[in-house]
């Protein structure tokens, strides 16, 4: 398990020198962050509360 663990590490540091792979990481990595916080019960009550509280504004 480390071994494996280690290799993709190293991969991923190899790949990181350029700039498109880090622009690219960084899009998944945001798109799967929106994702992870919608199905997580706790943020997704945070976002309905802002959302209620912003229609009641208006």
């Amino acid at each position: 398990m480390l071994d494996v663990t280690l290799h993709a590490f190293v991969t991923v540091m190899g790949i990181s020198t350029s700039p498109f792979v880090l622009i690219a990481l960084a899009f998944v990595g945001a798109f799967l962050g929106s994702k992870l916080v919608e199905v997580i019960p706790a943020t997704k009550r945070i976002i309905e509360r802002r959302e209620a509280q912003w229609a009641e504004r208006q």
